[in-house]
């Protein structure tokens, strides 16, 4: 029974750095693709990086791609997301999900065991 916490959200100026942790709990994460997803309000969820079972395939929402990147650290069985150069409108709760299969369209992948989210505040 997977279960993740979201970790690592705060309050940032504009151009700064945040890295989030998803840590998981009762499995490997090592076993799942992982990815991170990030809601705003009046806004549906959109995903945000996502990483493969073995860590070397990674796919960027374009917004993120260039800024954002995802890793794991199996020791500490976490899936970490730096996120550099902040724009306000990065401005959103981040959740967490892990899929037993990764496929071709990353976002349609069976994402289950979410996290409860953390909040990440962009200020410009």
């Amino acid at each position: 029974q997977l279960q993740l916490v979201e970790s690592g959200g705060g309050l940032v100026q504009s151009g700064g750095s945040l890295r989030l942790s998803c840590t998981g709990s009762g499995d490997e994460l090592d076993f799942y693709a992982v990815a991170w997803f990030r809601q705003a309000p009046g806004k549906e969820r959109e995903g945000v990086a996502a990483i493969g079972h073995g860590g070397n395939i990674k796919k960027y929402s374009d917004s993120a791609k260039g800024r954002f990147d995802i890793s794991r650290d199996g020791a500490k069985n976490t899936v970490d997301l730096r996120m550099d150069n902040l724009e306000p409108g990065d401005t959103a709760v981040y959740y967490c999900a892990a899929a037993t299969l990764l496929r071709a369209e990353t976002w349609s992948s069976p994402w289950r065991s979410w996290g409860q989210g953390t909040q990440v505040t962009v200020s410009s």
